[in-house]
């Protein structure tokens, strides 16, 4: 089996799609300089085609393990991710095992470059976020049988192991919280749902509650926006600055409610009295903040742990659970209540 992966995906099968010689292909691959920009461009497209991957064949061919991880993240500039990578890397030294740590910028084209270049590096598996992923990183994981995780989703109809949190069940919980205090104008703020599954979970998970209770929510009341304070701001003016506002908006994360949160303030708005807001992630400044916020727990902390702890337990033989669901909670603090007359 190794010999015909090698085979398949090895130089020999590089050198027949770009129709040149074995020598030339590795020459493009180790010395570019050594090749014109016209023959790297073809061998560069014969690689993307086959799905090679230097350096990976040998790596099969040894049965030791690098004990290392690969992780690809959106970014690291959202506290929620900086949290969980922590977490997955303070188990992961504890087991003696080293973790590398890429970004992607919800680009699938990046993510697959990215894993392309863990693997050639030998990363025994990878921890993915989420389940969008672009079509050649699935397979180039199957071809080349590197064990990943999704982490931060529950698909359990999906043939993938994942580790997470219902993101649709949790936002309709988020939803159902202030509908059940008598809102019935509810706005949504929630993170660009392109290659982002979580986010669109979410949306979904909101848009049921209102639904379910015969809300009908305008298309203006719903905001897209990147995990930023200053576009969270932004989309917070713009629904505040509607002469027919929502009184409740629930937002795709912790980040986004704080900026709608600074904006109502700064514009003038009482939070909980003139405007409800949930959250969800449950960061530590949620609860510091004045008001505090209301929002959905997850144990972030947790679920990459469980994360590491799958690829451990599945590199070394054990049996473990494809699918692992992780609890989330409602935490009702400060942000929300009940609209007052003047409000309505």
């Amino acid at each position: 089996m190794v010999m015909e992966r090698s085979a398949k995906q090895g130089i020999r099968a590089v050198a027949a799609e770009a129709g040149v010689s074995t020598a030339s292909v590795s020459r493009a691959l180790n010395n570019p300089d050594s090749v014109s920009a016209p023959l790297r461009a073809r061998i560069a497209r014969a690689v993307e085609t086959v799905g090679y991957i230097p350096h990976a064949p040998a790596r099969e061919l040894s049965s030791r393990r690098s004990r290392t991880l690969g992780a690809i993240v959106p970014t690291i500039d959202n506290t929620m991710f900086a949290r969980g990578i922590a977490s997955l890397q303070k188990y992961l030294s504890s087991v003696g095992y080293m973790l590398f740590l890429t970004t992607s910028g919800y680009d699938l084209d990046a993510e697959l470059e990215q894993a392309r270049n863990l693997v050639s590096r030998g990363v025994d598996g990878l921890v993915l976020r989420g389940d969008c992923h672009h079509d050649g990183l699935r397979k180039m994981l199957a071809d080349y049988s590197v064990p990943f995780i999704n982490v931060g989703i529950y698909r359990p109809d999906r043939p993938y192991p994942c580790v997470g949190t219902d993101n649709e069940a949790a936002a309709h919980r988020a939803a159902l919280h202030v509908i059940e205090l008598g809102h019935r104008r509810i706005g949504i703020v929630s993170a660009l749902q392109r290659n982002n599954d979580r986010a669109s979970a979410r949306v979904a998970g909101f848009r049921r509650a209102m639904a379910e209770h015969g809300i009908e929510m305008p298309p203006q009341w719903h905001v897209e926006v990147p995990y930023t304070l200053d576009d969270a701001r932004e989309a917070a003016r713009y629904l505040l600055g509607l002469k027919d506002r929502p009184t409740a908006v629930v937002c795709g994360n912790d980040v986004i409610a704080y900026g709608v949160l600074l904006e109502a303030e700064r514009s003038g708005f009482s939070v909980p009295d003139d405007l409800s807001v949930v959250g969800f992630d449950d960061l530590d400044w949620s609860r510091h903040l004045r008001p505090s916020l209301t929002t959905i727990h997850v144990p972030t902390g947790d679920t990459w742990q469980r994360a590491g702890e799958y690829l451990v337990r599945h590199l070394a033989g054990e049996q473990t659970i494809m699918h692992h669901e992780v609890d989330y909670s409602l935490i009702v603090r400060e942000s929300t209540a009940s609209p007052t007359r003047s409000s309505k």
